[in-house]
């Protein structure tokens, strides 16, 4: 983005030499001054491109990445749906007694509901996953996933 921001805050300079030396000068600090800000509303402005493009796709995102302060835009697929977890063994009733304190098993319900399965379900489908084996984990540096909104 420093090009742009680079190349208003020059339009500015040219806009401002058409008056004396101390309009230059004037012109020279506000547009200093505004360069954080034109960062920032150019941000806005990828932001919104975003959203008005995620409106259009029948499947995945973009979104807008940012390393340190070069922005991106990405797409990004929407992730293959999982295979339904199939318990071990042939034995699907057996049973265990679990003791939740009110908040957890609230929490535990919401997110059932939100995947739009029972309870009973949704615990079968999180234990299945943290006992499949996991490869170490990768670390690909520092970046945040997602976008924001004002």
């Amino acid at each position: 983005m420093a090009p742009h921001i680079a190349a208003i805050q020059a339009d500015l300079a040219a806009a401002a030499s058409l008056g004396d030396e101390a309009t230059a000068e004037a012109a020279r600090r506000i547009s200093e001054a505004l360069g954080s800000s034109l960062h920032l509303r150019l941000l806005d402005l990828l932001g919104d491109a975003a959203l008005d493009v995620n409106g259009q796709l029948s499947s995945g995102h973009v979104e807008v990445r940012l390393a340190g302060r070069d922005p991106e835009l990405v797409y990004v697929a929407e992730p293959e749906p999982e295979a339904e977890p199939q318990p071990t063994g042939d034995d699907q009733s057996a049973r265990i007694t679990l003791r939740l304190p009110e908040a957890l098993k609230a929490a535990v319900e919401a997110a059932a509901d939100r995947d739009g399965v029972s309870t009973n379900t949704w615990i079968v489908r999180v234990l299945s996953r943290a006992q499949e084996p996991r490869g170490p984990r990768v670390r690909t540096g520092n970046r945040l996933r997602g976008f924001a909104q004002s």
